[in-house]
């Protein structure tokens, strides 16, 4: 049951249906009775109003501006840096609007059946093939029929499919098309027995095209009114919908030609069904977590209602990591461009914050769980949408801060254009150095070195050089960031904007020290630059210290303020605890502690009040070790931020991804760790589940990973490796190798750690040496 969602009444608003998508086309099914509605959208359906925008030369306020904050004069800093740097949007919206294009509902398909009285009903998610169904009985012709409905994301297609049935008898339906009235947009229906199409061309933007193509069993058609296709007497109606849009330079209509021009030759339903199958299996089929648990054979909202009443579920947090897993699939799987705030789904024509880009943790939240889960083909459209931005935002540098390299902004979208659109928010440098995070975790986890040489370094070579140029050196030869900001916090006495700007706040240290450090090693792997590692390496050593304040806390600026709002929903400072990895148990223990305390305190003062946020709570807490603490937030996370169909809610009730996805996150978290490249089982196994196992985990280093456990300990791993090196395991208690032919593999123990050599392809198999130990953190 922790494979599928379910439910027995249909969704009563578009937060309740449910979500399929390919990555390029997203639809979302309300499942209703007699008229339905499959919300649809296409991931390059933005506006485009503002696409070619460009940012004017500014860089000639940066020493004033520095100059202010050096001194400490905050408030009058962070004004005149905002005026400086960040003149559009945010808090002077009105005045210079946000240049930000919101991404678009392209139009919905509905159809309406002709029968009375339903009963019995039924509508699922099956997260084993991404396959929706809607059931239900039917009074039709003074018959009882039994009406299915199935919709299809279908990934080699690459189209949406719907099929609808009536138990072998005969039904009636209309279809059209239609889409939200928008005095922006310019729409046109055409009609045929066979072809629906809708136009719409947005005012000073781009143009786009939706087409809903029918095949019918049986029975006769005709036109109606109001651009309708009328069925009747059909045994069976499939109808496949795409989407085309004119923003890479094209027409519409030619991104449909081809699949509209496949359409009459598409094979029978389950022949469809099997191609989709093997490919969404390819996709998404490499992990699986089981654990032993009662089953609850329940609806999903039902589930839900008794776990906030109390009642342990263990099996509800996994499937809530499954449908996170299927929804990085859904957004991603034939995608371009990365999932937005809203994934790939949205009806509005004005969503909150545009359904936008978020690059300083939302965006990045979309994309933590890909690496490790065995999904890294779904970052191919972040790796996309960071190559896309590096030219404009090596102008951005230049032209803002006159400095080489890449400046990449806090919020976007998929333009491609590099400038700051939020006043009180969007002066900061560290968006590109977390983004080229995940260009070095892709190479970290799939070992591809064309892919290092080709576009990972590059990418921190010229993030790298922004720092090279952005960092000044104060009297005491420390290297300060300034203008800094901790996303998306403030301290008293910094004046009356949302964000203050200071110097060197902890998180920019951080996000400095991780893309130095990836670039030097990346450099030395590739045996190039050895002067550019030199330099960076000495950059590294000349940062400033983090610090520790009077509570014992990690210091979030650098001297200890006062903050406006401590509970705040950003955890920014503890980046280097997750998802980064400068502060470890081993190697940073008293930061280790000082990060757990900040974590404790922002809770105390009612912090994680966000999906997303409660999420980041989780996975910190896994980092830290802490599996039921890193589970109950969990729990939270299901339990206050969440819809009955799971999707993750902002207060007080809007859809945003990153919660789902980053939750899915967490999950992997408390099953597996390998900062440094050193290999962690079950680091923050929670109590909740004492025996389970895990195949398809990915670790850094290049290693497929597969666990089982009972009674909270390890019982058996299994690794392979991409290449031939050295395997380091952080060894909990002791343990024994194998090969694949139970041939004793000798090992060197070491710091707490085994250390043995692998070879690619081959399997290993590690076992305990003994039954009297337990997991320790």
């Amino acid at each position: 049951m922790n494979n599928q969602l379910w439910y027995k009444t249909p969704a009563r608003e578009w937060m309740e249906g449910l979500p399929i998508g390919t990555g390029r086309l997203a639809a979302m099914v309300m499942g209703t009775y007699k008229r339905e509605r499959v919300a649809l959208n296409h991931e390059w359906l933005w506006k485009g109003v503002n696409r070619f925008r460009d940012n004017a030369v500014r860089s000639a306020s940066l020493a004033h501006v520095r100059e202010l904050l050096m001194k400490g004069d905050y408030a009058t800093g962070t004004l005149a840096g905002n005026e400086a740097f960040a003149p559009t949007g945010g808090t002077k919206q009105g005045v210079n609007p946000c240049r930000v294009d919101p991404y678009q509902p392209a139009g919905d398909l509905f159809f309406e059946l002709g029968h009375g009285f339903a009963s019995d009903y039924r509508r699922r998610l099956d997260l084993r093939n991404g396959l929706v169904t809607v059931e239900y009985q039917g009074e039709y012709a003074n018959n009882l029929l039994k009406f299915r409905r199935e919709y299809l994301a279908h990934l080699t297609r690459d189209i949406i499919l719907i099929r609808i049935t009536a138990g072998g008898g005969n039904f009636n339906t209309a279809v059209w098309l239609d889409r939200i009235h928008d005095p922006d947009c310019d729409l046109e229906y055409t009609t045929a027995l066979d072809l629906l199409t809708l136009h719409g061309k947005i005012k000073h933007g781009i143009d786009f095209r939706v087409e809903a193509q029918i095949r019918q069993e049986g029975g006769e058609s005709g036109l109606l009114q109001n651009n309708r296709v009328f069925i009747k007497d059909a045994r069976e109606v499939l109808i496949a919908v795409n989407a085309g849009t004119s923003a890479q330079g094209g027409m519409p209509e030619d991104e449909c030609l081809e699949k509209r021009r496949a359409f009459s030759a598409l094979p029978p339903w389950p022949e469809l069904l099997q191609e989709h199958l093997k490919e969404y299996q390819r996709h998404h089929g490499g992990l699986a977590i089981s654990v032993p648990a009662t089953e609850y054979d329940e609806p999903t909202d039902e589930r839900l209602r008794q776990m906030r009443a109390g009642r342990n579920d263990p099996g509800l947090p996994l499937l809530y990591f499954n449908f996170g897993r299927y929804l990085l699939c859904a957004s991603s799987a034939t995608a371009r461009l990365p999932a937005n705030l809203q994934g790939k789904w949205n009806e509005d024509l004005n969503p909150p914050w545009d359904a936008d880009y978020h690059q300083d943790i939302n965006l990045q939240m979309n994309y933590w769980v890909a690496e490790p889960a065995g999904m890294a083909k779904y970052a191919e459209a972040l790796l996309q949408h960071i190559e896309r931005f590096t030219p404009h935002a090596k102008k951005a540098a230049a032209d803002l801060y006159g400095c080489k390299g890449v400046w990449f902004p806090i919020l976007t979208d998929p333009w491609g254009r590099s400038t700051p659109e939020a006043y009180g928010w969007a002066v900061w440098i560290g968006a590109a150095a977390w983004l080229a995070q995940h260009m070095w975790w892709h190479y970290e986890f799939g070992r591809d070195l064309n892919f290092l040489r080709d576009r990972a370094y590059p990418f921190l070579k010229e993030t790298a050089a922004f720092y090279e140029s952005y960092l000044i050196e104060d009297n005491d030869g420390v290297l300060q960031i300034v203008p800094s900001q901790s996303p998306e916090n403030r301290f008293e006495g910094s004046g009356d904007l949302p964000v203050t700007l200071c110097v060197s706040a902890t998180m920019d240290i951080e996000l400095a020290w991780d893309v130095l450090t990836h670039a030097a090693k990346a450099a030395e792997i590739l045996g190039i630059d050895a002067d550019k590692r030199m330099l960076w390496r000495n950059m590294i050593s000349k940062l400033p210290p983090l610090k520790i304040g009077s509570e014992g806390q990690l210091l979030e600026w650098n001297r200890e303020f006062k903050e406006v709002e401590p509970g705040h929903r950003h955890i920014s400072h503890l980046f280097a605890l997750y998802p980064g990895e400068q502060i470890t148990r081993a190697e940073t223990p008293e930061l280790f502690q000082a990060a757990a305390t900040t974590l404790e305190r922002r809770i105390k003062a009612s912090g994680g009040y966000a999906g997303w946020s409660r999420a980041w709570i989780s996975c910190c807490f896994a980092r830290l070790g802490n599996g039921d603490e890193a589970y109950r937030h969990l729990q939270r996370l299901l339990a206050d931020f969440t819809t009955d169909t799971l999707l993750d809610i902002y207060p007080p009730h809007i859809f945003q991804i990153d919660g789902n996805l980053g939750g899915a996150a967490a999950v992997v978290e408390m099953l597996l760790q390998s900062c440094h490249e050193e290999l962690h089982f079950l680091p923050a196994l929670p109590s909740a589940w004492p025996a389970g196992k895990v195949a398809g985990l990915r670790a850094r280093g290049g290693f497929t990973v597969g666990l089982e456990w009972n009674n909270g300990r390890l019982t058996r791993a299994e690794i392979t490796a991409i290449e031939n090196r050295k395997c380091v395991v952080r060894e909990t208690a002791p343990l024994a190798v194998t090969d694949a032919s139970g041939t004793r593999v000798p090992v060197k123990n070491a710091n707490n750690r085994i250390i043995f050599d692998v070879l690619a392809g081959e399997r290993y198999v590690l076992l305990p040496l003994k039954e009297n130990w337990r997991l320790e953190p």
